[in-house]
C-alpha cells in the first residue's frame, strides 16, 4: 500500500464535505479513487457509471500523466503521488513539451504600403522593442484575423487585449444582451451598456480602444449549419463559450478546418486553458470524449464565479493567441493549464492525442458536424424546455394556492448562498445535489411545489421526485426570478 493524495476539483468538493484533497492508502489509481468515492458516496454518481466504470467526461491523472496512457485503473501509486480528478467544466515531474515546434500561421506577404504609420509606431512602441515581435511581428498582428466565440467573461478580457495588441480583424459571436450581473466580470462593458446587445457594445468599445482594429460581428447562434462558414476566414479561434454544445461544436469545426482552438473554461475559483490543434496534438475530444449530463455541471449563473477569474483565463487565451500569430514561444499544445485562484497556484498536466478519437485520429468515424444539443443532452435553442411535460404551476397560480386553506409545501433546490440572497417565505431548502439523500425530510408533504432560480434545476428535481414515487409535485415555471418579476417586485433578482 502507498499513501497518495487525491485532488478534488471545485465542482466536486460539495460532495466530498468541502475537501480540496483527500489522502488514502491504496496500491493503484482505481482503488484509490474508489476508496475516496466510498468515503464520500455523493461523489460516486459524478465519477462512475452504474456499472462502476469511470465516466468518459472525467479524466484521472497520476502526477502529470493521464492514466489512460499508463495502466488505467491498474496504474500503481507510490508514497507521495498525487492523483488529480479533472472533470469537464473547469504535479509531478515537468511535462513533456509538444513534439512539434510552434509554427507561424500563414500571413499575407508584405505590401509596399504595409509600413507602420507614425501613430502605430507610438502605439505599439513597447512591442517593437521586443525582438520576438518587432516591426515585422506587429505587421503580422495587423494582418491577422481572430474569431472569439462568446463575448462574455472570457471573451471580454481576451478581446480587449487582442485589440490593444493590434490584431487587425476581430470577429465576435454572441447572442446576449448585457445584464447588470455581467458587469462583475465582463470588463468590456459599462453600466451604461445594460440592455444593449453585447456585439454592439463590444464593437464600440474595441474600436474606441484601437481605431486600427476592424471588428466583425456575427449575430445569432453558432450552429452546425453555419459554423464552418463563420470560422473559415479566421486564423485562430478563441473558445469563450459557456456551454458544452457550443464548446464541442467549436472544437469539431476547428478540427475539420485545421485551425487552432484556444480553449478556456472557468468554475467558481478555478480555470483551465489549453491550445487544441489536431495537426500538432490533441483536440478537446481527446481530453473529454463525451460531455457530462446537463444536471451534473452547473453554469456560472447557478454556481457563481469569482469576477477576476475569467480575466486571468481570458488573458492567458489572448497571450496564447498572440504567440500563435507571431510564431513565438511554446504554445499550450498538449498541455492543460489549471489555475486555482484561492491558492494562487498553477498546475500543468500533459495531454496526449487519443489514438481512438472519433474526430482527429486515423480511425476517426466522425467526418462532419453533428447535432450538438442532442449530443450533450440539452434542448436546442427554441426547443421545448427541459421540464416540458412535467406538472407545472405558474407564479400567479402559486400565489393563489399559498393564500388558500391548504397551501402546498415549497421546496427550494438552489444552493445555500443563493437562499441567503432571496427565498420564498416558509420554503424548505434542499440543494438539488443533495435531494436524493434527504428525501426523508419530505415524507410529510402532501403537495410539493419545487423552485430554483429560473426553473431548470427544479425541473430536474421534479422529475426525480416523480420517478421516486412522489405523486403530487409541480415545478414553478420561471423559478423565483419569475416570482419576483410578476408577483413580488420587492424581491431581488440575481
Amino acid at each position: 500500500m502507498a499513501k497518495a493524495t487525491v485532488k478534488i476539483p471545485t465542482p466536486l468538493r460539495p460532495f466530498a464535505d468541502g475537501h480540496a484533497e483527500v489522502a488514502a492508502d491504496e496500491a493503484d489509481v482505481g482503488s484509490l479513487v474508489r476508496r475516496v468515492a466510498d468515503t464520500y458516496p455523493g461523489l460516486k454518481r459524478h465519477l462512475f457509471t452504474t456499472d462502476g466504470t469511470l465516466r468518459n467526461f472525467v479524466t484521472v491523472y497520476l502526477n502529470d500523466e493521464d492514466v489512460r496512457y499508463l495502466q488505467r485503473d491498474a496504474t500503481p501509486v507510490k508514497d507521495g503521488d498525487v492523483v488529480s480528478i479533472v472533470p469537464a467544466i473547469a504535479g509531478g515531474a515537468p511535462p513533456a513539451r509538444a513534439q512539434t515546434p510552434p509554427t507561424m500561421l500563414p500571413v499575407v506577404p508584405n505590401a509596399p504600403s504595409d509600413a507602420l504609420d507614425r501613430d502605430e509606431l507610438r502605439r505599439y512602441s513597447r512591442h517593437l522593442l521586443l525582438p520576438e515581435v518587432g516591426v515585422a511581428g506587429q505587421k503580422r498582428l495587423r494582418r491577422a484575423k481572430v474569431l472569439l466565440v462568446g463575448a462574455g467573461g472570457l471573451g471580454a478580457p481576451a478581446a480587449l487585449y487582442l485589440a490593444a495588441a493590434g490584431v487587425g480583424e476581430i470577429g465576435l459571436v454572441d447572442v446576449d444582451e448585457i445584464e447588470l450581473s455581467n458587469l462583475q466580470r465582463q470588463v468590456l462593458y459599462s453600466s451604461a451598456d445594460v440592455g444593449r446587445p453585447k456585439l454592439e457594445a463590444a464593437r464600440d468599445r474595441l474600436e474606441a480602444l484601437n481605431p486600427g482594429v476592424r471588428v466583425v460581428t456575427h449575430p445569432g447562434r453558432l450552429t452546425s449549419e453555419n459554423a464552418l462558414d463563420v470560422l473559415r476566414p479566421y486564423e485562430v479561434v478563441v473558445d469563450g463559450t459557456d456551454n458544452f454544445p457550443t464548446r464541442y461544436l467549436v472544437n469539431d469545426a476547428c478540427v475539420l478546418l485545421g485551425k487552432p482552438n484556444v480553449y478556456g473554461s472557468i468554475y467558481r475559483f478555478e480555470g483551465q486553458a489549453s491550445v487544441f490543434d489536431a495537426r500538432r496534438g490533441p483536440c478537446y475530444r481527446c481530453l473529454y470524449p463525451e460531455p457530462p449530463p446537463p444536471d451534473l455541471v452547473p453554469s456560472c449563473a447557478e454556481a457563481g464565479v469569482l469576477g477576476v477569474l475569467p480575466g486571468m483565463i481570458g488573458m492567458i487565451q489572448a497571450t496564447e493567441t498572440v504567440k500563435l500569430l507571431l510564431g513565438t514561444g511554446e504554445p499550450l499544445y498538449g498541455r492543460l493549464l489549471l489555475y486555482d485562484a484561492l491558492a494562487m497556484r498553477f498546475r500543468e498536466l500533459t495531454l496526449r492525442k487519443n489514438p481512438a478519437c472519433v474526430l482527429c485520429s486515423p480511425t476517426a468515424t466522425q467526418h462532419g458536424l453533428i447535432d450538438y444539443p442532442a449530443f450533450c443532452g440539452v434542448p436546442a435553442a427554441g426547443a421545448a424546455p427541459a421540464g416540458d411535460g412535467l406538472p407545472e404551476i405558474s407564479p400567479e397560480e402559486l400565489k393563489a394556492e399559498l393564500g388558500g386553506d391548504d397551501p402546498p409545501t415549497l421546496l427550494d433546490v438552489r444552493e445555500p448562498n443563493e437562499w441567503d440572497i432571496v427565498h420564498l417565505p416558509d420554503a424548505h431548502l434542499i440543494p438539488r445535489g443533495e435531494l436524493a439523500d434527504r428525501l426523508n425530510e419530505l415524507t410529510g408533504a402532501r403537495r410539493l411545489v419545487v423552485y430554483c432560480r429560473t426553473g431548470g434545476r427544479s425541473s430536474q428535481a421534479t422529475r426525480l421526485l416523480l420517478d421516486l414515487g412522489f405523486s403530487n409535485v409541480r415545478n414553478l415555471t420561471g423559478g423565483i426570478t419569475a416570482w419576483a418579476q410578476r408577483i413580488d417586485p420587492s424581491l431581488p433578482t440575481y
